[in-house]
């Protein structure tokens, strides 16, 4: 396979190369065209070793048609151990020679369309059990350009404006200088996507200080022979994946030949391009067990960027999870809930220790989310003295591959270099704003961390989760089979009850269960088919490796939990982020709630007036987990920590008021699902204004100002809960 890919890799580069003017036109086409296809296999060999050669030490009597071929230099085509051209079929001749050759022009191909034949090659679960994911160059620039890129930019702009003049030129060459000496490391860096596209960037960059400094004169003396100092030595990269390293030194190839020439046209002059003069630095290695010091040395280092493994912590390998305790110790606080990425972070961390090195990372957006928040960042900021510098919330991440693999992403930017500088939080619709500081939720608001609490701060009811069947579906009663098995089992009507998770309330299914909950025995044998499902119940919980669900098998008739109050709230624990509200009711105890949902027993209309407001909306969206790009609600993490507003007899009954008002503006609506409801786009207008004027009652309790953002309103919640707790 590592000769496959190495092949396919040379070949790419000379079908390039014939096309972009660094061979002579169409010379790979024309050296193979008269090969037969079983001959192909060892002309190629002999061209290989021929661009491996300098010119001065080929075998004088080679012949012309190889001989006229340039040195290429750079390893790319240095035989190696174990490397081994197959036979080539007349099909694949065909492909080679007139499919991508002949008729394909490959001049001007991105270099970073290499991810995507990488990527393309990986079968999903091979690229998902790595966390693979690689980039397209709109999502690369919404890492780089915060980073270093804006402000290069405004750097040259600035030298522009300056007036002509030796000062102005002087400028601009301290900053074509200074573009020389930054050094970058993507130590995740793939098939090189980052570094490429940061080396084309910075390439143009300096093309326009040529540009500025030549006025398209024609270069004289020495700067004709080097009037480029960005060069590909200036990258680094590590990489697990021998092919994806290899990938990646081509790309970089091929966007400093494409550079070059786009140099030549600004100072019309040819500049020479062979034999390959810049070696890139990309490692082969487990950067998590690699130092990174040893890879570029930090006094060297300027920048580290890029998209590292996406796996989540359930998801982990025995390997991965290795890799998770060697970077954090098994003393570092919930270390078994950090997602893999997290050991970037760490390694990164570790490193930019006293300088002024900066770095942004993608992730999942699950590390600013929910527990993660506290296992990460705590230490992060309070301990190693982390400052986030940028960060973009929550978007889809997708790659330039055919079958893409979607996940949900932020970016964040940071360095332990502290500044009293504006940092920028940009959204997925191109919105920014300014704020004086960002926190690990992503929030301008002051850093406040909130971990786990196992009861609520304020004096409110408890929240607590459903009931969880573990039973293998035998105690559930789908509706489809509600008539018919009350039909074949009349007796067990009284002990079948409606069940219900977040599913069947949101969308308004129907879902059923065997609730045996002071059931006698002598009823249960009257009752056979009943039996035959406990019994089904038992050998599953007996079967299971859970100890605690071979503990449950004492009780087969019941749920793994019996909580059924009389009334409650009722909270789906997963929802959709596109919704304004999250759908949450009242029920009582005829129906059954699941553990996909989350209850508050014996609350009332002002506790769920509170918690279906807009003020809770967003505390909920800042700290809650998410489940994709939904909303994952969490009781220990959202409701136990939410600060309730000191309310007096007057705005608790205004509240409740309000509360009413949403329930009633429901009703009118009976035929119509909750899902349908609170759909923005076909949200009931009496529905709307009942939210509005309970948002407007629970603001007036907390004292807000009606007009105040949503980051303004998460900063004020989070000053209560600083208070609520003292930290």
């Amino acid at each position: 396979l590592h000769a496959l890919n190495v092949l396919c890799v040379r070949l790419v580069f000379c079908l390039y190369a014939e096309d972009a003017g660094i061979f002579g036109k169409d010379q790979f086409f024309n050296y193979l065209k008269d090969f037969k296809a079983h001959q192909m296999r060892g002309a190629l060999k002999e061209l290989f070793h021929t661009l491996d050669t300098p010119e001065d030490k080929r075998d004088k009597f080679l012949e012309p048609e190889l001989k006229a071929f340039p040195y290429v230099n750079g390893s790319l085509f240095k035989e190696e151990q174990g490397f081994d051209i197959p036979p080539i079929s007349e099909q694949t001749a065909e492909i080679l020679l007139k499919h991508a050759s002949e008729e394909f022009d490959w001049s001007e191909i991105s270099p970073t369309i290499f991810g995507a034949v990488f990527e393309s090659t990986l079968n999903p679960d091979t690229r998902r059990s790595g966390g693979m994911h690689y980039t397209s160059i709109e999502n690369i620039h919404k890492v780089i350009d915060p980073l270093f890129l804006n402000d290069l930019n405004s750097e040259f702009d600035e030298a522009c404006q300056m007036p002509l003049g030796k000062k102005r030129t002087a400028t601009l060459d301290e900053f074509q200088t200074k573009l020389s000496t930054l050094t970058f490391l993507d130590p995740a860096a793939g098939s090189g996507n980052f570094l490429t596209e940061t080396y084309i960037s910075l390439r143009r960059l300096e093309n326009k200080v040529i540009l500025e400094k030549t006025k398209g004169q024609m270069l004289m003396g020495f700067d004709v022979m080097n009037p480029v100092k960005v060069n590909i030595h200036q990258f680094y990269g590590i990489e697990i994946n021998d092919f994806a390293v290899t990938v990646a030194t081509t790309a970089l190839w091929i966007a400093e030949a494409q550079m070059l020439r786009e140099t030549e046209k600004i100072i019309n002059l040819n500049l020479d391009y062979l034999p390959l003069k810049s070696n890139s630095n990309i490692v082969k290695g487990n950067a998590l067990r690699l130092d990174w010091n040893d890879v570029v040395p930090k006094e060297k280092l300027n920048y580290i960027m890029g998209n590292p493994p996406f796996v989540g912590h359930q998801m982990t390998t025995s390997k991965q999870k290795e890799d998770i305790l060697n970077i954090f110790g098994k003393d570092w606080h919930n270390v078994g809930r950090l997602d893999y990425v997290c050991c970037w972070y760490k390694k990164a961390v570790d490193l930019i220790q006293n300088t002024s090195i900066k770095v942004a990372l993608v992730s999942t957006n699950s590390i600013t989310q929910g527990e993660q928040v506290a296992a990460l960042w705590s230490p992060l900021i309070n301990y190693y003295g982390v400052h986030i510098d940028f960060a973009y919330r929550t978007f889809q991440w997708d790659s330039e591959a055919s079958v893409k693999a979607h996940v949900y992403c932020v970016i964040i930017g940071f360095s332990s270099d502290n500044n009293d500088t504006l940092k920028r939080i940009y959204s997925d619709d191109g919105a920014s704003e300014q704020v004086k500081n960002i926190n690990p939720y992503l929030s301008g608001s002051p850093t406040v961390i909130i971990d786990s609490r196992k009861s609520p701060i304020c004096c409110v009811p408890g929240m607590r989760k459903g009931n969880q069947p573990t039973d293998g579906g035998n105690l559930i009663i789908e509706e489809a089979d509600y008539f018919d098995f009350i039909k074949k089992e009349p007796s067990a009507q009284k002990y079948i009850k409606q069940l219900i998770g977040a599913e069947e309330f949101i969308n308004n299914k129907k879902r059923y269960c065997l609730w045996l909950v002071g059931v006698t025995p002598s009823e249960l044998k009257q009752m056979p088919l009943v039996m035959q499902r406990i019994e089904q119940v038992r050998r599953m919980r007996l079967a299971s490796p859970d100890a605690g669900t071979r503990r449950h098998a004492d009780t087969p008739h019941l749920f793994r939990e019996v909580n059924n109050p009389d009334s409650y709230i009722i909270v789906p624990s997963a929802t959709s982020s596109n919704r304004s509200y999250i759908p949450i009711g009242f029920m009582n105890g005829t129906v059954i709630p699941t553990n996909l949902c989350l209850i508050i027993p014996d609350a009332s209309r002002y506790h769920f007036g509170v918690i279906t407001s807009s003020v809770h909306m967003r505390w909920m969206k800042t700290v809650c987990g998410r489940l994709g790009n939904g909303y994952r609600y969490s009781k220990d993490i959202v409701y136990n920590n939410f600060p309730w507003p000191t309310v007096t007899d007057e705005q608790k009954e205004k509240i409740e008021q309000t509360a009413q008002a949403i329930l009633d503006a429901r009703a009118l609506y009976p035929e119509c699902s909750l899902a349908d409801l609170y759909d923005e786009t076909t949200m009931p207008p009496e529905l709307r204004k009942a939210h509005q004027a309970n948002d407007r009652a629970v603001m007036e309790a907390y004292g807000f100002n009606l007009r105040m953002t949503e980051s303004e309103c998460v900063a004020e919640l989070m000053k209560l809960y600083q208070q609520l707790t003292n930290c």
